[in-house]
């Protein structure tokens, strides 16, 4: 297990909510609204204990203080939050308007950035309490805010990796053949407990046909001799997450088999090779889909090459074709091209990668290579 980092402090997060104020000011925003979860969390430290009906949500604007409007009942929670001497606390009462609350700290017609996860009744609260302002999701209007990781970022984003790759390493030494796909995936996510994470996102084992199926939750199928499996995983440690994917085999491969699984590989290399400051998204994905349509299997690589990654284990930015952001130094996101033969099997091999000065940075070193299974 990892030791725990250094906390963030209220500076941070202070430097963070005025580069989001900022950020609004230059995308022509008057301000954003933030309501809890990840944003919420990244930018104050401040985590609800339940998300209910009562409006909490984080006022940010160039040139005034941040506010924080908390239901009365949670104003104490929200005061032991690591950033909570970073912004003023508003609170109001059951009984209260609070979109009358929070109204005097709006523009009345201005534009605001929303976070994504804003409850639609509170969005329409804000409307009907100020008809004159309008709307867009943060991921829109600011896609990158979260985007580009500061050193203490990525200490916790490498240890994520390093905790997950661990797991990786153990669950090779499980028996796979006769046992069903849920039962290699609750060892998964107990590995993952084991070393170091707070929180299972996602344990995938896609057994022979299911293989072929990307996002295939673990099923009853039993594992046999013969199959591929592809394996998925992550979650949270540190607050920070962890995504990688292995294929492995129980028992020999078949030379398609194989196959398969090298074209994967070296798309996988190309798309890692292809990561460097100022390339654009897309060219990540163009590198790691060019090896893969070379050898004939290109209608099987179904998805994009990668996401981004940081206190949610899927966040922009997104490597797919038509993503023309440039990669900068900082950004962390996974790279995970795969074959899906339908009926038959799948391969996906995936790393963490960041962007460093000259190029990039796996966070996953385990071995890519086919591990065999028993």
């Amino acid at each position: 297990m990892s030791s725990a980092p250094a906390p963030f402090t209220a500076d941070d997060y202070r430097a963070r909510m005025e580069r989001a104020a900022a950020g609004a000011a230059d995308a022509g925003l008057a301000g954003v609204l933030v309501a809890p979860g990840p944003d919420l969390v990244w930018l104050t430290g401040y985590q609800p204990t339940a998300i209910t009906e009562r409006l909490t949500v984080l006022v940010l604007a160039a040139g005034q203080d941040p506010v924080l409007v908390v239901p009365t009942l949670e104003a104490p929670d929200a005061a032991r939050a690591a950033g909570a001497s970073a912004l003023t606390l508003r609170d109001w009462t059951d009984g209260k308007d609070p979109y009358a609350v929070t109204a005097p700290l709006l523009d009345v017609s201005g534009r605001f950035g929303v976070s994504d996860n804003a409850w639609a009744m509170h969005l329409l609260g804000f409307q009907q309490a100020l008809p004159g302002t309008s709307y867009v999701s943060l991921t829109q209007a600011l896609p990158m805010l979260r985007a580009v990781k500061d050193a203490a970022e990525l200490e916790r984003l490498t240890a994520a990796g390093a905790a997950a790759d661990a797991a990786y390493e153990e669950i090779q030494k499980v028996p796979f053949a006769g046992r069903k796909e849920t039962d290699v995936a609750a060892d998964l996510a107990d590995l993952l407990r084991q070393f170091g994470h707070s929180q299972v996102d996602f344990t995938v084992v896609g057994s022979g046909p299911n293989g072929a199926n990307p996002h295939h939750e673990a099923g009853d199928r039993v594992i046999e001799n013969g199959d591929m499996v592809v394996l998925d995983f992550g979650g949270l440690l540190h607050g920070y997450g962890s995504d990688t994917s292995r294929t492995v085999h129980v028992g020999e491969p078949t030379a398609e088999e194989r196959r398969v699984h090298d074209v994967v590989r070296e798309a996988q290399a190309a798309g890692c090779a292809a990561v460097r400051p100022g390339a654009a998204c897309q060219d990540v994905d163009r590198a790691a889909r060019a090896v893969i349509t070379e050898f004939g299997y290109g209608e099987y690589f179904i998805h994009r090459t990668g996401h981004g990654i940081g206190v949610t284990t899927h966040e922009p930015p997104y490597m797919i074709e038509g993503e023309e952001q440039p990669l900068v130094p900082g950004m962390c996101f996974s790279v995970e091209p795969g074959i899906y033969l339908p009926g038959r099997f799948g391969v996906r091999i995936e790393d963490i990668v960041t962007v460093t000065e000259d190029g990039g940075r796996r966070l996953n070193t385990t071995a890519r290579e086919m591990a065999i299974v028993n």
